[in-house]
Parts: structure tokens; sequence; C-alpha cells
């Protein structure tokens, strides 16, 4: 028997992880839904959910990502490089690929750390690290990544606000900023060299189009807001666990292996944006239809026992890997590593510093583990 989840269920808002994880176990397809959305299929398993995101039959489309409502001029630059699949897919993310990888990223983090201690040098006595520090801290790298001036950075927060809050006119109204200050930004790399993603996309012998530039910049924006709910999680789950807390801070040479364990036991995404069967395909002896929509359940395959040992644990020295947090397959996050050295940046910041909770609140999101305060008193 198929099990079904309702994404409104109190008890699926309250604990996904467990409620995954029952339908996990009882089958590797189960279906999911709520008003307005489903029902879609969803595989359960870790290694049905890695089949499904690898599997060409499964794609990405237009069809997968609401369509904000902008003025005309911005849609050009609204297909990114997830709408895309096959050689345009290949092509674009072969030219990008070499600026967001680990090697960069670990280059990158002197400029992070900088970022990171201006924030928090900033908080008060009692502040909500969600939204004085964790916030912010993702923006602010996008704007030092693509190279955009002191002066405009205030305004890019404010963006980065708006998109990271999820569609709405507020989203909407961030779009057409966003574009401007992307294309602002490209003139002024062209003009004056310097050393981010930008100057190494112009330097690139095969180039991409302006428009794929602005593009791209939209997208970092789009999908770069991961870390802030991914660190505030992560404060979280050690705040819960002080024993973890402990060790963590006995040895800070573990952060890559907690930062990488945190993100498959509290990471913010729950379950993939949906593909669509491009034909009928049997899937664990269910037949998805053409047309049919299907997610990875990540919440249940980071945590299916058949991929991890005691998946239920939380170990900051787990050994990494295998997590589904970033994707898999040919859409596998393209800032996997900037997202990890920007978690690991901001943890060894607050960890250096003692802290006790005093309002933690989560929000009832079907599609994302996040919280909608996390105060705390630095002593």
């Amino acid at each position: 028997m198929i099990p079904e989840i309702s994404l409104t269920d109190p008890e699926v808002l309250a604990d996904p992880f467990a409620a995954y994880g029952r339908a996990r176990e009882q089958s590797p397809v189960a279906r999911v839904g709520a008003p307005g959305f489903g029902p879609v299929w969803a595989a359960t398993r870790h290694e049905t959910a890695r089949a499904v995101l690898s599997d060409p039959r499964f794609e990405l489309s237009s069809n997968s990502y609401q369509q904000p409502d902008v003025p005309e001029h911005c849609r050009a630059y609204l297909r990114t490089m997830s709408e895309v699949e096959g050689p345009e897919h290949a092509r674009l993310r072969r030219l990008v690929s070499p600026a967001f990888s680990a090697r960069r990223a670990l280059d990158f983090r002197p400029r992070i750390e900088p970022l990171v201690g201006r924030l928090f040098d900033d908080l008060p006595a009692e502040a909500d690290l969600l939204r004085d520090f964790a916030r912010p801290l993702p923006m602010d790298v996008i704007c030092e990544l693509v190279g955009i001036p002191d002066e405009d950075r205030p305004r890019w927060r404010e963006h980065g606000i708006a998109v990271a809050n999820g569609y709405g006119p507020a989203f909407a109204a961030a779009i057409p900023g966003i574009m401007a200050g992307a294309q602002a930004a490209i003139a002024r790399r062209r003009a004056e060299p310097g050393d981010d993603v930008l100057a190494d996309l112009i330097r690139a012998e095969d180039r991409l189009s302006d428009t794929e530039m602005v593009t791209l910049v939209w997208h970092l924006v789009l999908a770069g807001q991961t870390p802030a709910n991914l660190i505030a999680n992560a404060v979280a789950a050690l705040l819960e666990h002080p024993d973890q807390l402990a060790v963590l801070r006995a040895d800070p040479g573990l952060m890559p292996r907690a930062v990488d364990e945190l993100i498959r036991w509290c990471g913010p995404t729950l379950m993939t944006i949906p593909r669509y069967a491009r034909e009928g395909v049997e899937l664990e002896g269910v037949l998805i239809r053409e047309g049919d929509a299907i997610v990875a359940a990540v919440a249940a395959a980071n945590r299916d026992p058949r991929a991890f040992t005691d998946p239920d644990r939380f170990d900051v020295t787990r050994p990494g890997g295998g997590h589904l947090g970033f994707g898999h397959g040919p859409h596998f996050c393209l800032g996997a590593a900037l997202a990890r050295v920007q978690t690991e940046v901001a943890l060894t910041a607050l960890l250096r510093r003692e802290f006790e909770p005093v309002e933690v609140e989560r929000m009832p999101d079907p599609g994302t583990w996040r919280l909608s305060s996390l105060v705390v008193r630095f002593g």
C-alpha cells in the first residue's frame, strides 16, 4: 500500500523527519499533497531518491517553479540552470562550475571571515541570530562574490530578505533591483577586472552572454539563501545536543565533518523541487505516468538506515558524505562548497563565545525546515 502524507498535517509540520521516516519504512515511494499542491509522488528511500535525481526521464522545467509577476524586461533572466536540461544545462554547468569548485570556495574563505566578523561584532548581548546574523550573511557573501559596491549592499540585503521570505509581492518587487544591480556589476567587471565570480567568467575562454551572466546572479540570489536556514538550524541542533556542542568546541578541527552531519541531520531541504516524468516510468514497482510530478523526500532519505548507521543519532564525528542535502545528479547544488565554507566560518565564530537559548521558534513550512526566531544570550 502506498503511504499518503498530508503536508498540512500538524504532526508532519512539527516533525517531518519522523513522518517521512514512517512512510519510508512502509514503501520506497509515497504520495504527498496539500490543498493547492499535488498529490505528487515522493521517493522516500536513499537509493530510490538518488535514482530519481539522476534519471533524465524525470526533468525539471518552468512548471517546477512558481513564476513571479515581474516587468517584461526581467523575464529573460528568470530561466536559470535549474530549469534547463540536456546539452543546454551541460554547457552552462561546464562554464560556471570552475568558479564554484571546492578549491575556489576555500580560496574565498578569507573574504567570508571578515563578513562574518562584522556581523558578529554588531550583535548585542541578547540577539536573534536568525534575523541579525544568519539571514544577512548569505547576501553579504553573494555581494562579495559578484563585486557589489559597499554602498549598494544594504539594498541587496533587503532584496535577500524578500527572496528568503518566499514568493509574494515583496519577492517580485525585489527582482528588478537585483537584475539592474547584476547588469551594473557585469559592466563594472568588464571595465575593471577583479577577483570574483564575474571576473572569472569574463576571463573564461568560452564566455557566457551578458543575459546568461545576469541570470546566474539571479540564480545565486535565489538559491544562495540556504545557509541562513542551515546556520540557524545548526545552532538550534547544537543547543539541543549539548554533548555534541561540547565535542565540537573541544575539537574545532571537526567543523567540516560536523557541518556535513548538520546538513544530513537538520538541513533545510525537506523535499526537492518537483520533477516531471517525460514518459511512463516504473519505479520500485510503482508506475509513474507521463506528466506526473515526483520529488525526492530528502527528510526521509537522509535518515534512511539502509544508507546511514544509526541515522536518527546526531553525531558531529560521523564521517561525511552520502547525504542528499544538496541534491544529486546533474542538478547537484552549484554552490554546495561555498555553502559549506560559509556555514563553517559562521559556526566557528559563534562557538568561540558561550551563549544560551532565550527563544527558539520554528516556522511551520512543509517544504523547508526553518526557524522563525533564534534568540540567544551571550555570556
